[in-house]
């Protein structure tokens, strides 16, 4: 797994996980947790209990609130919550993003090939954390998202940091004709559209680049280009390292994003 300039490496305790300097170097606490023995996470719902004790042991290690963590149940919604509260399993029941302007609460969400939007306000002091699967990303959850920090918090979008987690990349996002015209319908608006979705003849599928299509509507919302910092790792091609489902199959396990005031 190649480390750019973004990120840095750590372990701790047994713990393997990436940070993002660009919000290390404004104090914010973060994480993106690596394959790992010691840290089994399980999708919120689906009969599925949020395991609270195995945020508590990643919480101790990066020296966040384990008692705090607000977790979506992440169902491909482009719903934002507004986080000024502890909330039940149920009322995150349809929400796959959340910010607040609290601290010690840790945000947290969930990957295993879908996208995660690690955000900080660094005016304002307001983060959020996004799940944007190919579903979200195709409802726009990020603009969404964007609009809630200036809804609640009056943040301006050219003081936004953006950091982007390990997913599925364009290489290895491949559809079917279906998917592949529901996106080009969708987003025919991008200039060069084309170059975000690519047909390969060979095999008669397509490659969407979803990260791409996201950055760019984040630009269009007044984000700035150089303040969006992407690890550039693919789940799929680091799969050795990063949870992925499609690479996995149904016994997939995941990966967590948690951010703290």
């Amino acid at each position: 797994m190649k480390i750019n300039e973004n990120i840095v490496l750590k372990e701790k305790n047994g713990i393997r996980y990436i940070q993002f300097k660009p919000l290390l170097d404004l104090n914010i606490k973060n994480a993106y947790t690596l394959k790992n023995d010691n840290l089994i996470f399980k999708k919120p719902g689906y009969g599925q209990k949020v395991n609270f004790d195995t945020y508590e042991k990643l919480c101790n290690v990066v020296e966040m609130n384990g008692k705090n963590v607000i977790i979506p149940q992440a169902n491909h919604t482009n719903n934002v919550k507004n986080i000024d509260r502890k909330y039940t399993n149920e009322e995150l029941e349809k929400i796959d993003g959340l910010i607040t302007n609290k601290k010690d609460f840790v945000l947290a969400t969930t990957n295993a090939d879908c996208i995660l939007y690690l955000l900080y306000d660094k005016e304002k002091k307001v983060i959020g954390n996004i799940h944007s699967g190919w579903k979200g990303s195709y409802k726009r959850i990020i603009e969404n998202a964007i609009d809630e920090m200036q809804k609640n918090y009056d943040c301006n979008p050219e003081n936004i940091i953006v950091c982007i987690c390990p997913s599925i990349r364009k290489c290895c996002f491949e559809v079917d004709k279906d998917v592949r015209d529901m996106f080009y319908e969708k987003f025919l608006f991008i200039p060069n559209i084309d170059t975000y979705i690519e047909k390969n003849e060979e095999k008669n599928k397509f490659f969407i680049d979803t990260v791409g299509i996201n950055n760019y509507l984040m630009e269009q919302k007044g984000i700035k280009k150089e303040n969006i910092y992407d690890c550039d790792i693919c789940s799929i091609c680091n799969k050795e390292d990063i949870h992925s489902y499609r690479a996995e199959g149904k016994n997939f396990n995941l990966a967590t994003a948690v951010i703290s005031l």
